[in-house]
C-alpha cells in the first residue's frame, strides 16, 4: 500500500493539519487528539486505504491500521501534519485535559489499578491452579510445597493496600516510598486483621473523637478506595511542603510531616469513612448481581459494552479488587466475559454474513481478538460502526451474564476475560463454559439476523475547507503518476516558478489522460494540444503543461477533448496523449501542474512528493 497516500487521506478526514493537537501510535492504531472533533469525517477515514476502523475513545480519534502498518503510516502522517511524534502518554494527557471531570476521575482510577493487574493475575492464576490440583490430588494440600505455593497465591491480596498506595503515589506525583508507608500503616500487624474481625463487636478502640465516635483498632485489608484517597492527600501535602519548607531541612521535615499528618488523618477520618462508603458500594454491586432470576446480571451484561464505549469501564477494577480482597471471589469478571465474548460473536457474524471484502477483513480478526479478551477492535472497528451488531452483542452479553449468575461463576483474579478466563475460574469451570457458549451463540445469532451490508458509499474529499486562519483550497491531480517538486523539473521556466507555483507529475502508462482538477472554465488550449489553461470556480487559475518543449510536436500524439470557453466538471477529460510515443520521440513527458495566480493566495504549497492517482489532492492554496 501507499503509506503516504493513506496518511494524506487520514489527515484530510480529520480536518487537516490545522486540526491536529497531538499524535502518537500504539501497536495497531493511530491515536490522535484534534482541536475540533466536529471536523472529523469518520466515514471518510474508514474509506482510506488500509484503515480497518475509526472510532473515538478516551478523547482520542483512534484509527486502526494493524501491526506493522501503523508505524509506517504514522511516520508519513507526522511529516505531512508537521507535528512532533508524541508518546501514548502525551496523547493521553492531551485527551484527558479535554475530558469532563468525572471521566478524568475514572481514568485516574484506571491508571492506578491497571498496572497492578499483572500481580493480581499472577497470584490469581496460581490460586486457581492450586484449587484444581487439590481437587484432583486431595493429599497434595498437606504437603510443604503446596503450602509454600499457597502463600505465594495470597501475597498480592494480603498486601494489596501497599500495591495500590505505590501505584497511586506514582499517578498523583507523590513519593512512592512514602505512599508505601501509608499503605503499610493501614495494614500494620498492631491492628486487628480486618478478615478476622467477625461481627465487629467488642473491638478495642484506636481513637475516640470526644467519646462521640469510637474508631476501632482494625486494619484495612480488603479495602481499595480509602488507600487511594489517603495517598491523594499525602501527595498534595508533600508537594505543598516541598514548596514552603526551606531546602536545607526539606529532606527531614517534609517526609516526617507528610507521614504524621497523612497517617493520623487516614486512620481517624479518611479510612473509617471511605471504608464504609466502599462497603456500601460493594454491597450494592453484589445485591445487583443477586437479584432474583438474574435480573441484575442481565442489566450489567447488557450495559458493560456501552460503558466500554463511554470509556468508564475502568471503574470496575475497584469493584473487582474489593471483591477479591474480601473473599477471593470475583463475581464481576464473568459478567465482563459474557459481554466481551458476545461482542466478539457479533463481529464474527458480520464476517460471515458480509459480502464486502473490507468488512470481512476487519470483522474476523477483531472477533478473534475479543474472544481473547481484547474487545476494542470488535466494538469500535465493527459493531459500533454498524450499530446493529453492537446491540446484538449487548443482547448476547445479557444472556451470558444471566447464566453466570445462575451457575454462581467466580474468578480468582481480575484483568483477564474470554478464553484465558478459564485459567482463573477452575473452581467453576462448567459454569464459565456455559456462560461463554451462551454469550457466543446468542450474540452471533442476534447479529446474523440483524446485520445487513450497507451500500458502499464513495466519500468525496472536500476541496474547500474553512479553518480558523482562512479557507484552504485543495487542488486535485489531473493525471496519475509520480509527483515531484518543481525544482526538479529540467526547465528553468518551471523550476524557477516564474510561471506559477505547484507540482510536476511524471505520467505512468503508455496512454495518459488529463482531467479537470475542479469545476471551471477552459480559458485556453494550445493549437498543439500540449497545454491547457483553466480558471476554476474556487478562484485558482491553472496551467497544465504536458511535457517539455513538446510544442515542437505540433499536436502529434495529443488529442484535445475540450475547446476554449467550455465549462468543465471535476474529473472531466481535457486531453489524452501517448506518453510512450512522446518519450520515444525524444521529449520529456514530465507535466507541470501550476497555479498561475499564486499572489491571490496567502500561500500555495504541494502536499508532498510520491506516487499519486488522478483525483488525489496535490496542491493546497490558502486564501
Amino acid at each position: 500500500m501507499d503509506y503516504r497516500k493513506s496518511a494524506q487521506g487520514v489527515l484530510s478526514a480529520i480536518g487537516g493539519k490545522e486540526n491536529v493537537v497531538s499524535a502518537a501510535h500504539c501497536a495497531t492504531r493511530l491515536r490522535l487528539v484534534v482541536a475540533d472533533n466536529s471536523k472529523v469525517n469518520k466515514k471518510q477515514a474508514e474509506n482510506v486505504e488500509g484503515v480497518k476502523g475509526c472510532f473515538e475513545a478516551a478523547g482520542q480519534i483512534q484509527i486502526i491500521f494493524g501491526t506493522g502498518t501503523v508505524n509506517k503510516v504514522f511516520d508519513e502522517f507526522v511529516a505531512l501534519a508537521g507535528v512532533a511524534a508524541g508518546s501514548k502518554d502525551d496523547v493521553k494527557q492531551a485527551a484527558a485535559s479535554k475530558a469532563p471531570w468525572y471521566k478524568r476521575g475514572i481514568k485516574t482510577l484506571g491508571d492506578i489499578f491497571v498496572p497492578i493487574i499483572p500481580a493480581i493475575v499472577a497470584t490469581g492464576l496460581l490460586c486457581g491452579l492450586l484449587g484444581g490440583l487439590s481437587r484432583a490430588f486431595p493429599g497434595m494440600s498437606g504437603s510443604g510445597v503446596f503450602k509454600l505455593l499457597d502463600m505465594f497465591s495470597n501475597a498480592a491480596l494480603t498486601f494489596l493496600p501497599i500495591l495500590i498506595a505505590v501505584s497511586a503515589a506514582r499517578i498523583f506525583g507523590g513519593n512512592i516510598f512514602l505512599g508505601a508507608v501509608i499503605g503499610m500503616i493501614m495494614i500494620h500487624p498492631s491492628l486487628i486483621n480486618a478478615w478476622s474481625v467477625g461481627d465487629g463487636s467488642n473491638l478495642p478502640t484506636l481513637w475516640s473523637w470526644f467519646g462521640l465516635w469510637n474508631i476501632p483498632a482494625t486494619g484495612y485489608q480488603g479495602h481499595v478506595i480509602p488507600v487511594v484517597i489517603a495517598v491523594l492527600l499525602m501527595s498534595k501535602l508533600e508537594k505543598k511542603l516541598h514548596k514552603v519548607v526551606p531546602e536545607m531541612v526539606d529532606l527531614f521535615v517534609t517526609p516526617l510531616c507528610t507521614v504524621l499528618v497523612t497517617g493520623f488523618l487516614t486512620m481517624t477520618i479518611i479510612a473509617p469513612i471511605f471504608a464504609q462508603i466502599e462497603t456500601w458500594v460493594l454491597s450494592g454491586a453484589k445485591g445487583l448481581i443477586a437479584l432474583p432470576f438474574g435480573i441484575g446480571s442481565f442489566i450489567m451484561g447488557a450495559a458493560y459494552a456501552p460503558t466500554v464505549v463511554a470509556g468508564v469501564h475502568h471503574m470496575y477494577n475497584a469493584i473487582e479488587l474489593a471483591m477479591l480482597a474480601e473473599n477471593g471471589h470475583n463475581i464481576w469478571m464473568p459478567l465482563a466475559t459474557a459481554a466481551n465474548v458476545a461482542q466478539g460473536a457479533a463481529a464474527l457474524a458480520v464476517a460471515f454474513k458480509s459480502k464486502q471484502a473490507k468488512v470481512k477483513s476487519m470483522a474476523l480478526p477483531a472477533s478473534l481478538s475479543a474472544f481473547m479478551g481484547i474487545t476494542e477492535p470488535a466494538i469500535f472497528g465493527v459493531n459500533v460502526r454498524y450499530m446493529k451488531p453492537f446491540i446484538a452483542g449487548c443482547i448476547g452479553g445479557a444472556a451470558g451474564a444471566v447464566v453466570a449468575s445462575i451457575t454462581k461463576v467466580f474468578a480468582t483474579a481480575n484483568g483477564v476475560t474470554g478464553i484465558f478466563g478459564f485459567l482463573i475460574t477452575t473452581d467453576c469451570f462448567v459454569g464459565y463454559l456455559f456462560t461463554f457458549l451462551v454469550a457466543l451463540v446468542v450474540g452471533f445469532g442476534a447479529s446474523f439476523v440483524l446485520y445487513k451490508d450497507e451500500e458502499e458509499e464513495v466519500v468525496e474529499e472536500k476541496t474547500e475547507v474553512k479553518t480558523a486562519s482562512g479557507t484552504v483550497l485543495r487542488i486535485k491531480a489531473p493525471l496519475s503518476g509520480e509527483a515531484v517538486a518543481l525544482k526538479d523539473v529540467p526547465d528553468e521556466s518551471f523550476s524557477s516558478k516564474a510561471l506559477g507555483e505547484g507540482v510536476a507529475i511524471i505520467p505512468t502508462g503508455n496512454k495518459a489522460t488529463i482531467t479537470a482538477p475542479a469545476d471551471g472554465i477552459v480559458e485556453s488550449i494550445c493549437d498543439t494540444k500540449h497545454a491547457v489553461g483553466l480558471t476554476l470556480d474556487n478562484g485558482a487559475e491553472m496551467l497544465i503543461h504536458v511535457g517539455l518543449n513538446t510544442v515542437e510536436l505540433k499536436g502529434k500524439f495529443y488529442e484535445a477533448h475540450v475547446k476554449e470557453g467550455d465549462r468543465v466538471k471535476a474529473g472531466q477529460t481535457l486531453i489524452t496523449f501517448d506518453a510512450n510515443a512522446i518519450s520515444k520521440a525524444g521529449y520529456n513527458v514530465i507535466t507541470p501542474v501550476l497555479i498561475t495566480n499564486p499572489d491571490d493566495f496567502g500561500s500555495v504549497s504541494p502536499v508532498g512528493a510520491g506516487k499519486v492517482n488522478a483525483g488525489e489532492i496535490v496542491i493546497e492554496a490558502r486564501k
